[in-house]
């Protein structure tokens, strides 16, 4: 290996990035062959090669940083800058959603009767599943907290075992809210309430999956002691981003089921 006289790191020249986005390029493909032919062929495929895209990548960063030694603090402060910008975008990109949706509610138009919800439409009770989710939402911030102290002071053991908890916090809201879409009376097509409630409240689900599987990957680089009390920003962006997730369902609950019920 080439000495280096630097603090930052040379990125390698990788494939992932470019397998990622045609895998990605594919499973969008597919979810609109699956709307209008039905047809689930273009979305496995490109969920597969996303999956085999990311446990690859994975794998070389997880080299770089552990193995390797590439991941000095110079080089940590530019993750934690990256993660920051990301979450902002990913403010950004929610913001647009309850824009769609308080210009919707609070001057609803005539084509869908002057009111909101409008007519025909039976919103969900806010204080049956939805509670239920911002009680395990807030619970999982608790304990990703407790597992956050717990690998500082160098107790692996409480580390985990918090991390499991809020792992499993995470599937059970993903569960609930499976079931309340089932159970719903509506669907996206139902004016702009069903539109902006499933695409609101979906994306926010698509988070909770990804920050579960966030989550599990840290699970299983502590169980290989990849991580240490004081090197873990993988760690530390996986609970920022879970954070983020709590806060905007905290929005998501008090606006869309709450206020706009």
């Amino acid at each position: 290996m080439t000495k280096q006289f630097h603090p930052y790191h040379i990125v390698d020249q990788s494939p992932w990035p470019f397998s990622g986005a045609v895998g990605l390029m594919m499973f969008l493909t597919g979810m609109m062959e699956f709307i209008y032919l039905k047809s689930t062929n273009m979305l496995i495929l490109g969920l597969m090669l996303i999956l085999l895209t990311m446990y690859q990548w994975w794998r070389d960063i997880t080299r770089e940083s552990t193995y390797q030694g590439f991941h000095t603090n110079k080089v940590v402060g530019g993750l934690k800058f990256g993660m920051i910008l990301f979450i902002i975008s990913e403010v950004l990109f929610f913001f647009s959603f309850f824009w769609a949706f308080y210009h919707s509610s609070l001057s609803p138009t005539i084509e869908i009767g002057m009111m909101w919800p409008p007519m025909g439409i039976k919103s969900f009770n806010p204080l049956s599943i939805p509670l239920l989710n911002t009680l395990i939402l807030l619970s999982s911030g608790i304990t990703i907290t407790w597992s956050h102290h717990s690998i500082i002071m160098n107790n692996f053991y409480y580390s985990k075992l918090a991390l499991t908890l809020t792992i499993m916090l995470g599937m059970y809201f993903s569960i609930l809210q499976g079931w309340e879409y089932w159970s719903a009376n509506f669907t996206m097509a139902d004016s702009s309430y069903g539109s902006t409630f499933f695409m609101a409240t979906g994306f926010h689900g698509a988070h909770v999956l990804i920050g579960s599987m966030f989550l599990l990957m840290c699970y299983i680089r502590m169980k290989f002691k990849h991580l240490s009390n004081h090197h873990h920003f993988g760690f530390e962006a996986a609970i920022w981003y879970w954070h983020f997730v709590d806060v905007v369902w905290l929005f998501l609950y008090s606006s869309i089921y709450w206020w706009g019920n």
